[in-house]
């Protein structure tokens, strides 16, 4: 390569950074159509939060990291469930958005389950589950799990008190039986306060990008706040199993949270360097009797920005 294309390059690999980096602002800039008045009030009631510059850096030193850990799991072939679990708006998706922001969807996935239709209300509860445990070299997230039966179902009296003592009795062995079999299990509740969640509430029935997140069960669960802190203070003490522990993640600094929880997730597992084959860029072949045809022009997106 001559003097000429390395400074091509070096332009190309530059550009390619900053639109890596805005592709982070963008899912930062979470305020951008929040009333003036609520973000006041919000970063009155908050208080300041990590400098987005420290945010960044240990955000991009951590996702590294993870694909270290995405490619381990490959090559060892291990198996991995991750539940996320905690009251609407505790700051579950955020965190799972920055774990697999960067990672294989071949490997890493997210479930998150819609209500069970009238047929799964007849199955054994954790059938619907089963299909999207991981196989070998997969990490699961679960955005919420089979918890809902402890926390959303109980509290909203979508199952009766049978069926939730039922639950208890048998989410310990499943969770053995997941263990048993080779699979890691690891389980965090996001904790935020109640003053943290009536904010967050307030900034999504303002702002018009996040107003899909609210539905009528949310809105629920404030009323019933008391109820679902007795709800989750029992299942903790009944299924904080040393199998398949709880972690608990302080959640009203979100970005603070998003990188603890990452950091406690890495250190979950003996990960390493794993063996990798050296790539080379082949030559492309051409041939002189090729010629690129021309697409109609009515084939293109138009071009607007």
């Amino acid at each position: 390569m001559d003097f000429g294309q390395d400074e091509q390059g070096r332009d190309w690999l530059e550009m390619e950074l900053a639109d890596t980096l805005d592709e982070d602002y963008e899912i930062e800039l979470e305020d951008a159509i929040l009333s003036m008045k609520i973000r006041e009030i919000y970063r009155d009631h908050h208080g300041p939060t990590i400098p987005r510059p420290d945010y960044f850096r240990n955000l991009l030193r951590l996702q590294a990291e993870l694909i270290r850990l995405q490619d381990w799991v490959v090559h060892t072939g291990e198996k991995v469930v991750i539940l996320f679990e905690g009251r609407d708006s505790a700051g579950k998706g955020g965190v799972i958005k920055r774990i697999n922001q960067r990672l294989n969807p071949r490997v890493v996935r997210t479930v998150a389950l819609p209500a069970p239709s009238d047929r799964e209300k007849t199955q054994w509860y954790f059938q619907r589950y089963v299909p999207h445990l991981p196989a070998a070299g997969e990490i699961v997230l679960f955005d919420r799990s089979w918890y809902n039966r402890a926390g959303v179902e109980r509290v909203m009296g979508f199952a009766t008190e049978k069926q939730v003592e039922e639950f208890f009795n048998d989410v310990p062995e499943f969770e053995r039986m997941l263990v048993r079999s080779g699979i890691k299990v690891v389980k965090y509740w996001f904790s935020v306060s109640d003053e943290e969640q009536q904010m967050r509430f307030l900034m999504r029935i303002h702002d018009p990008l996040k107003q899909w997140k609210l539905s009528p069960m949310d809105l629920q669960s404030r009323v019933r706040w008391e109820d679902y802190t007795l709800a989750k203070e029992e299942m903790m003490a009944r299924t904080n199993i040393p199998e398949a522990p709880w972690y608990i993640v302080p959640g009203n600094d979100k970005k603070r949270a998003r990188l603890n929880c990452i950091d406690h997730l890495l250190t979950m597992f003996p990960y390493g360097d794993v063996p990798h084959e050296d790539i080379d860029l082949p030559e492309r072949v051409y041939n002189s009797d090729y010629e690129r045809s021309k697409m109609p022009r009515e084939l293109y997106v138009p071009q607007k920005y």
